[in-house]
C-alpha cells in the first residue's frame, strides 16, 4: 500500500470519527444524563478501545495482503469502528464525564442488570472480573504476530482475531442492552450485533477457504 494511500485512509477515518463525534454529541442530549460509573458510560470508554484495536488490525492487514476481498472487508470494518468510536466519544462529552475511567476497565460489566439480575444474567452476558483483558481483545503479542505476517498467512490470523474480536465486541454490547435504558446507547449497541454478527459469519467463511 502506498504511503499516500495510508494517509488518505487514516484522514478520512478521522473525518468520519470527526462527524460520528457531532452524531453522538448532539443525540446524547435528549437522554438523560448517565453518571461517570454507569454502563452507558463504561460502555462508551470501554468500546472505545475495543474499536481502535479493531481499527490498527484492519489498517496492518490492509498493509500486508493483496487480497482485493480482505482489504475491503478490513476498511469497512475501520471505517465503521471508526465512526462508532467517535460517536461514543461525543456521549462522554456531553454528558459532561472524563473520557477516562476512575475504575478498572470492564467494571460496569460485573454490575446488576435492569431487571436488577445479577452480572451473569442474559444471553451472552458471561461474568468478567474488572481489570481483565476485555472480551476480544488481541494480546499485544498476537498483535505483534500480526504485524509478521504476510499474503495468506495474514489474511488468515486476521480472521481469527477478528471472529474473536467481534465475538467480545458483541458480548460487550448485549451486555450494556441488558443494563441501558438510554435510547442512543441501546440504538448503536443493538446495531453493533446485528452487524458484527453477519462479519462473523462471513469471516468464518472466508477463514474456511484459507485452512
Amino acid at each position: 500500500m502506498s504511503t499516500r494511500l495510508i494517509v488518505a485512509i487514516i484522514l478520512g477515518g478521522a473525518l468520519l470519527a470527526a462527524l460520528a463525534f457531532g452524531v453522538g454529541y448532539f443525540a446524547a442530549p435528549s437522554e438523560s444524563t448517565p453518571s461517570t460509573t454507569s454502563a452507558e458510560a463504561g460502555f462508551a470508554r470501554d468500546m472505545q478501545v475495543h474499536h481502535n484495536q479493531a481499527v490498527r488490525m484492519s489498517f496492518i492487514v490492509r498493509e500486508n495482503t493483496e487480497d482485493r476481498e480482505i482489504a475491503t472487508l478490513a476498511y469497512d470494518i475501520a471505517t465503521a469502528q471508526q465512526q462508532q468510536a467517535g460517536q461514543m466519544f461525543g456521549w462522554l462529552e456531553v454528558w459532561g464525564l472524563p473520557q477516562a475511567a476512575s475504575e478498572p476497565s470492564m467494571t460496569w460489566m460485573s454490575r446488576p442488570t435492569l431487571d436488577g439480575a445479577g452480572h451473569d444474567h442474559g444471553e451472552g452476558d458471561t461474568a468478567h472480573a474488572p481489570g481483565e483483558l476485555m472480551p476480544g481483545l488481541a494480546t499485544a503479542e498476537q498483535m505483534a504476530e500480526l504485524e509478521s505476517l504476510t499474503g495468506v498467512e495474514a489474511e488468515a490470523y486476521y480472521l481469527e482475531l477478528m471472529i474473536a474480536h467481534h465475538e467480545g465486541g458483541v458480548e460487550m454490547a448485549q451486555a450494556v442492552l441488558d443494563r441501558s435504558d438510554n435510547r442512543v446507547v441501546r440504538q448503536l449497541a443493538s446495531g453493533l450485533v446485528a452487524v458484527q454478527e453477519k462479519e462473523i459469519a462471513l469471516m468464518e467463511e472466508l477463514l474456511a477457504e484459507r485452512r
